[in-house]
């Protein structure tokens, strides 16, 4: 949601046109009814960048259909550089005074952007996106709790209903889980790929992190009984059942539903991205992040990090991760050495100041802008002190 803001704040900039306050998805799997008002201020983020584009609330009515004009309504290519939306959208405005782009997730590339354009997808997302002020006084209470407490660590465990049957990954489940999740993915015709084999996709590291895999690679790494982890996730699929090893290992668990009250949480309920905003402060506020899947959130939060001077976030390789915890269950490696593996494996996975890497072609496997937006952590001058070589990480098809 906040990359595609972004980004169509910044086509819109490019282009000098009238940007309407985006409308949320209302379809997904989570049903949530949230507007952009909900979540976040409007107010500000229509203020906070008046010097950059003309933002209005709603289409004005003398584009309206009863006044003669038709929406254009049309997704956008995925992964454009600017040059498609100055030849191929810009032209659409000399017959239709209003588009309105259906799709707006990667629209817009990762790389070779001007940098002013890149510039401004961060200020969007640092500085003109604010989450409504009873979201950001929530969270900032869930925040100077937890560190009332001590350090903590935000462990972003994606194992959750919605990711377990669209990624088709149901180890640990049983069988009627499995089927359970199965069922669900059939169930929208807009999730193309319906028949998934979960073993293949765990072994290539395409699976979120199991509860259990989590728990063991945390204390490999050397987290303690002590370490205080907050959750941050929606419901666990199988509940406290397949928590109870995180817990047995590392007994102060938290999560936002334990810290707050009924009362806190009520305006939140049946509101997912809302519930998911109070996540994702808890989550850039933490001492070290650990996603277990490298999905949009974690993605998100990994920026944020490295934007507030490079904190402690810990990117997992599952596919070694999950090699490695099947060599330990099965008795090839002692805890002693699988450890030791699991140490080694993210000496340099810690989120280190670096630039993004490109690989020409292949903009879903490169670096994604928004998890690392080197071009905003440093000024031109001291960059490739920071960085390193301007190519050096980037690599061709």
């Amino acid at each position: 949601m906040r990359a595609a803001i972004c980004d169509m704040v910044t086509v819109a900039r490019f282009l000098n046109l009238t940007l309407v306050v985006p409308e949320l998805d209302k379809t997904s799997f989570w049903a949530d009814p949230s507007n952009f008002e909900d979540i976040f201020d409007v107010k500000h983020f229509i203020y906070s960048l008046r010097d950059e584009v003309r933002i209005v609330k709603r289409v004005p009515k003398k584009f309206s259909s009863k006044h003669g004009y038709a929406t254009l309504e049309m997704p956008p290519v995925s992964w454009s550089n600017e040059i498609y939306y100055l030849e191929q959208i810009l032209p659409l405005f000399g017959k239709h005074k209003v588009l309105h782009f259906n799709k707006t997730d990667t629209r817009l590339a990762n790389n070779g952007l001007p940098l002013y354009l890149q510039k401004l997808r961060c200020r969007v997302n640092y500085q003109a996106l604010k989450f409504t002020p009873q979201i950001e006084n929530l969270g900032h209470k869930l925040i100077q709790m937890l560190h009332e407490k001590g350090p903590f660590v935000a462990l972003h465990l994606r194992y959750e209903m919605d990711m377990l049957a669209f990624s088709g990954c149901t180890y640990g489940c049983t069988d009627k889980e499995a089927e359970e999740l199965k069922q669900l993915r059939y169930a929208f015709p807009w999730w193309r790929e319906k028949e998934i084999i979960s073993d293949e996709r765990r072994s290539q590291g395409l699976c979120p992190l199991t509860p259990e895999e989590a728990a063991l690679v945390l204390r490999a790494l050397g987290f303690g009984r002590e370490t205080q982890i907050y959750i941050a996730a929606g419901e666990i699929y199988g509940g406290e059942r397949r928590l109870a090893q995180l817990r047995a290992l590392f007994p102060r668990i938290v999560k936002k539903e334990t810290l707050l009250t009924w009362d806190d949480l009520q305006q939140f309920q049946n509101h997912s991205s809302q519930m998911a905003a109070l996540d994702f402060m808890v989550s850039a506020a933490s001492n070290a992040f650990v996603p277990t899947y490298d999905g949009n959130m974690a993605k998100l939060v990994e920026g944020h990090r490295r934007y507030s001077g490079f904190k402690k976030t810990i990117l997992l390789d599952r596919k070694k991760v999950v090699e490695l915890v099947d060599m330990h269950q099965n008795g090839t490696l002692s805890w002693i050495e699988f450890a030791d593996a699991v140490r080694r494996v993210h000496e340099k996975r810690i989120a280190q100041p670096t630039r993004r890497r490109v690989i020409l072609d292949k903009p879903k496997e490169e670096d994604y802008f928004y998890a690392n937006p080197h071009e905003c952590l440093c000024e031109e001058t001291n960059c490739d002190d920071l960085l390193g070589p301007r190519n050096s990480s980037q690599v061709s098809s």
